[in-house]
């Protein structure tokens, strides 16, 4: 049984399928405010600038279980936190041997968030409906299968791990796909801190220190050869909504096996002075078979915001390399 199971039984889940419309009214929370007004910067535009977390035990999609059930109750999400608290606890000791090695990497190197998101969505996917990203195209699915093909192939062949071209950008410390864009939760390092000046936002991110230089001038874009690994952004005001748009990804980036032609549009709303309304949809026609959408409410933390060096300068990448080769 796992751990959403656990936290709320099966009869209650069965019962919210036949709930009563009164009920469902008082199971969900109250709207995400809309009118609040931002502070402005010194060129009169929203004032998004702070350190912002979006560390969260909420999934990206809605589980299995709780297919016809968009929302908790308070009640559930805090059964639901508490479940989750164990579960990731890698502090815990087990009489399996290969469970007990699994957590050898103790708690207090994660920051996985210990809450639910504020809306109590039981997604952070929110379009569609359903809370599902959704499926691959036929040609994703192809390209897919050949990637994995192909890796397994060239492994055959030669010690994969003894290499330096075999390991992905996450292994060595160049870029990590879920800090963005677009900006999804991890195991720890969940915090970004927003600059604005006249005509551009910048965005540091805490996971292996990059930061994105936005401008709000309407310049063209990077020639289709230029592909950053963050790729190229551009973003504009619509009122409140900061919106950006970026193209131009590298292939490398791979977000959800995304090509590089996907693009992303992301919206930032100050909905209150501690939350910043984070959207995000993805539209890639060559891998999904339509667009998805999710959002995540951000809070508001304290600082100062360290540099997380990861493996500066790639060094561990020879203490890597060395224990792979047996040296």
């Amino acid at each position: 049984m796992n751990y959403w199971a656990k936290s709320i039984s099966m009869k209650a889940i069965a019962a919210t399928v036949f709930i009563t419309a009164v009920s469902v009214a008082l199971a969900q929370p109250a709207p995400e405010k809309t009118t609040f007004k931002a502070k402005r910067t010194a060129d009169g535009q929203p004032d998004l600038q702070g350190i912002w977390t979006n560390a969260t035990v909420t999934p990206l999609e809605r589980p299995a279980e709780l297919a016809s059930k968009a929302f908790l109750t308070e009640k559930e999400a805090a059964e639901y936190e508490q479940v989750v608290r164990e579960r990731n606890n890698m502090d815990k000791r087990s009489a399996d041997k290969q469970t007990d090695l699994s957590r050898a990497y103790n708690d207090v190197w994660y920051d996985r968030g210990t809450k639910a998101i504020r809306t109590r969505r039981t997604s952070l996917v929110v379009d569609p409906a359903d809370g599902k990203i959704p499926a691959f195209t036929p040609e994703a699915q192809q390209r897919v299968a050949a990637a994995a093909q192909q890796a397994k192939e060239k492994c055959a062949q030669s010690a994969c791990d003894a290499e330096p071209e075999n390991y992905n950008l996450t292994t060595r410390c160049i870029h990590w796909p879920t800090a963005g864009p677009p900006m999804l939760p991890s195991a720890y390092n969940n915090n970004y801190q927003i600059f604005q000046t006249p005509g551009y936002v910048a965005i540091l991110i805490e996971m292996i220190h990059d930061i994105r230089i936005i401008p709000l001038d309407n310049r063209p874009r990077l020639p289709g050869n230029v592909r950053p690994y963050m790729g190229d952004s551009r973003g504009h005001w619509e009122g409140e909504t900061l919106v950006v748009e970026t193209t131009n990804f590298s292939g490398r980036n791979n977000f959800r096996n995304t090509t590089e032609n996907m693009r992303l549009t992301e919206r930032f709303t100050r909905v209150d002075a501690e939350t910043l309304r984070y959207q995000f949809t993805v539209d890639d026609p060559k891998t999904f078979t339509r667009p998805w959408t999710a959002e995540i409410p951000m809070m508001a933390t304290a600082g100062p915001l360290y540099e997380y060096a990861c493996h500066e300068a790639n060094y561990a990448m020879k203490g890597i390399l060395s224990g792979a080769r047996g040296k």
